[in-house]
């Protein structure tokens, strides 16, 4: 019999050595993202606009998830949509939109273009993650 005890799957934090790749060019939400996410165990790559984003897609191995702003500097969110569902790779991975943006026309664009789920800023730390761990869940 062994002594090591497993943890059931509900104290496992969901990105535990999985790689988020965050696109938001506001610092604080930036900054904010990337708090929650390291402490659910992430390693976060953050670009501040749309450029650095093209650049980290065409570069990095592909993340496990990635949360992306609609309004950036030098390229939208929704060109970068098309960007990620045109790296090899990057295909069917997770995009959770967040933006400030919250009609029903934006946020049926952003699933149209290929995002997975939308969230409106200001968003709840915990509606977040639960919407990070569905979208984990389905891909697994």
């Amino acid at each position: 019999m062994s002594d090591a005890v497993s943890l059931p799957p509900s104290d496992v934090r969901p990105g535990s050595g999985l790689t988020a790749l965050v696109v938001e060019d506001a610092r604080a939400i930036a900054m904010l993202l990337r708090f929650i996410l390291e402490r659910e165990g992430f390693r976060v790559e953050h670009a501040a606009d749309g450029r650095e984003a093209q650049r980290l897609i065409a570069s990095m191995s592909p993340p496990a998830v990635v949360l992306l702003d609609i309004m950036l500097p030098y390229a939208d969110g929704f060109e970068l949509i098309a960007s990620i569902r045109a790296q090899p790779g990057w295909e069917t991975l997770p995009i959770l939109m967040l933006s400030s943006k919250g009609s029903e026309g934006d946020i049926a664009r952003a699933l149209d273009a290929g995002a997975d789920d939308y969230m409106v800023k200001p968003f709840q730390p915990d509606e977040l993650k639960a919407r990070l761990r569905r979208l984990l869940r389905s891909r697994s």
